[in-house]
């Protein structure tokens, strides 16, 4: 099934699939999207990243072959600039089956995002890496092919985007990043998609690189305060 939606004179046009969804758009995107210099900074940092996760790498297979048998990587289907789907990468915090059972879970955000104080399918292990963000580790590698910037927009599944309205669009013209308001303020005790939505158009007015080292260092106190995700 196919749709069509105008968003600032552009056409966005959507095919509803299972894992799939394709955007054309003729409006710009924001010039984060291409600055040389926020690249440049998401090179190094991918870099910098990918050496961490290789140490912690290790500990984290032994736990997890301890603790909750099965892969170590979990990997998903997102949506990042202009709608482009790719495929992110975690270390897997939830139960090998979970995306199978998901409808079984109730869904305590308000809008097109999923968020639930106690979901049943985070493994003991899982807890721990997403209360310190560890879980995102492998992310890094998504910074270093482009797919993903350090700090940007959380990139949303494309079951949440064929359900946008037309000004929701608009937080996809930056590529998704590891970081960014949401998670800096207040990220798990937010959940009203709208004031996501809010927050992230509004990265985009404030955005600059010195922002974005801004907000590099914030997330760094929010993450030695274990402040990640429920």
């Amino acid at each position: 099934m196919q749709s069509s939606t105008i968003v600032n004179n552009a056409t966005i046009h959507t095919v509803n699939h299972s894992d799939f969804i394709s955007i054309s758009s003729k409006s710009h995107t924001h010039p984060s999207a291409t600055n040389r210099l926020k690249r440049l900074i998401d090179i190094i940092g991918a870099i910098v990243g990918l050496i961490i996760t290789a140490f912690i790498l290790i500990p984290v297979l032994i736990a997890t072959l301890i603790i909750d048998p099965g892969p170590i990587f979990f990997s998903q289907i997102r949506c990042g600039l202009n709608g482009k789907t790719f495929r992110i990468w975690k270390f897997r915090s939830m139960v090998v089956n979970a995306d199978k059972i998901k409808h079984l879970v109730k869904n305590q955000a308000q809008g097109n995002i999923f968020k639930s104080t106690d979901d049943p399918r985070i493994t003991p292990l899982g807890k721990f890496l997403r209360r310190t963000s560890l879980d995102e580790l492998p992310q890094f590698w998504n910074v270093l092919r482009g797919e993903m910037s350090l700090v940007g927009t959380r990139p949303p599944t494309p079951d949440e985007v064929v359900k946008y309205q037309p000004h929701h669009w608009e937080r996809l013209r930056v590529k998704p990043g590891m970081t960014g308001e949401w998670q800096t303020h207040g990220r798990s005790t937010i959940t009203d998609f709208e004031r996501i939505v809010k927050m992230d158009l509004d990265y985009q007015r404030k955005w600059s690189i010195g922002y974005d080292l801004h907000l590099i260092v914030k997330t760094i106190g929010v993450v030695l305060n274990r402040k990640g995700a429920y």
